[in-house]
């Protein structure tokens, strides 16, 4: 890759995905219809097999469409049995029948619990992780409550509104920002910097992205990803508030909301935690290219998949990856766009569902939801096709097609809708207490 590091101790952090950005082609169905098919309880899914890996998502234009997340499997119930025949004569009771009829009651279960299908390659989840069902209506106020949006719209996103190039000094202020938000909370963030100097087609360039665990010996991770860097656009500032502020601002607002609930956690090794990805350097400086993109993240999954860790790796310690990017403008449509992660993705269509008809969102009908199952415009290549190691699911929440004032002078402030936004903190917040089980 060509890549210097320069990296200070302690500074080794993962890498995350960030949005391509090429319009997409056309893609496979996922699904038909709406509402969503119920899917399974929320949780963290159990060691992951090791899947060899497959070639990387093409970036030229023609290239095959992304395979489409199938239906999860269902029971098919067998034949009813002939008519017109004679009753047989009964049986006599066969002691060894409750017991299969048990065990197999338990192996459905198991297939039906999210991640059961990728095997028992590790220790069963621990009680803690167990699946508590879906939360209450009260519950789901009372979490809700947590939220802030004049901290969310003024604290955490306007800090951000300003040209955040690799390198200068709105790249600092706002590292600094996000930096300074995460200390200020009771969770007792454990926070990383990777810092290191990379060649550009406009030079050497410095770039930093943040990592921000709150129990990095936890067995697993949740983590959540997006980019903070902008675009240099010829001949205008671009501020890129979807692109991504917004998303930014999301992540800083979900860790203040949950604050509390992490605090009572604590650091006492649990199974499971969450972690903050910020990266730098997203955006090509030239042409999108292998070299000219994802300079924080290529550098992070490399620094992440070579870090030791009890799953393996930090690659490998990730239950799931989500990664956002361009949100903040009216009406995204946000798609499914891989098998692995599909599941996660109908959980949030699920929890998306059951807000609005609690009337807990500003979305109602008949505005189309905001996660779609209908099919994508086509793929959105990012940092997961750099991902060292298969098998770590990624959810991408980035709406296709692209917001209108997607990499030009107009994303800003101005034209982002503020319900939007803080309907996808509600819908985000709760996913995240959900797998978290907190």
């Amino acid at each position: 890759m060509g890549v210097a590091s320069t990296s200070p101790a302690p500074l080794p952090i993962p890498a995350l995905p960030v949005s391509a950005r090429r319009p997409p082609s056309v893609a496979p169905p996922l699904a038909s219809h709406w509402p969503p098919p119920a899917p399974p309880p929320a949780g963290p899914a159990p060691a992951m097999r090791q899947v060899p890996a497959g070639p990387r998502r093409a970036r030229a234009a023609g290239s095959s469409p992304a395979p489409a997340p199938g239906p999860l499997p269902v029971p098919v119930p067998g034949p009813s049995p002939s008519r017109g025949l004679l009753p047989r004569p009964p049986r006599p009771a066969r002691p060894l029948l409750p017991l299969l009829a048990l065990l197999a009651a338990a192996a459905v279960l198991f297939l039906s619990w999210p991640g059961g299908e990728r095997g028992t390659a590790g220790p069963d989840p621990p009680k803690s992780l167990r699946d508590p069902g879906p939360p209450s209506e009260r519950a789901l106020r009372t979490l809700l409550a947590h939220l802030d949006p004049a901290r969310l719209w003024g604290s955490l996103l306007r800090p951000l509104l300003h040209e955040r190039l690799p390198g200068g000094p709105g790249s600092r202020a706002a590292r600094q920002h996000i930096v300074s938000h995460l200390r200020s909370l009771g969770a007792r963030w454990h926070l990383e910097l990777d810092t290191f100097v990379a060649p550009t087609p406009r030079g050497p360039v410095a770039f930093s992205s943040v990592v921000a665990t709150v129990a990095p010996v936890a067995s697993r991770r949740l983590a959540l990803g997006c980019h903070y860097d902008t675009k240099a656009l010829p001949g205008g500032t671009f501020v890129g508030a979807t692109d991504a502020a917004v998303p930014c601002a999301l992540l800083l607002e979900l860790a203040a909301a949950l604050d509390g609930h992490l605090r009572e956690r604590g650091e006492q090794d649990p199974a499971l935690t969450l972690q903050l990805l910020f990266l730098d350097g997203e955006e090509a400086f030239e042409a999108w290219s292998d070299s000219d993109s994802l300079y924080g993240a290529r550098h992070l999954a490399a620094k992440m998949a070579a870090r030791g860790h009890p799953a393996g790796s930090e690659v490998t310690a990730m239950s799931l990856l989500v990664l956002l990017d361009l949100l903040g403008a009216p009406h995204p449509a946000i798609h499914s766009h891989f098998p692995e992660s599909h599941r996660w993705f109908l959980r949030l269509a699920t929890i998306e569902q059951r807000l609005r008809r609690l009337g807990l969102l500003h979305a109602a009908p008949p505005e189309p939801p905001f996660f779609r199952l209908e099919p994508p415009p086509g793929p959105v290549e990012d940092d997961q096709s750099l991902c060292p190691v298969p098998g770590v699911p990624v959810l991408h929440l980035i709406p296709t097609p692209f917001p209108r004032v997607w990499h030009t002078p107009g994303d800003t402030e101005a034209n982002l809708h503020p319900p939007t936004v803080q309907d996808l903190a509600k819908v985000l917040l709760v996913f995240v207490a959900e797998f978290l089980q907190l």
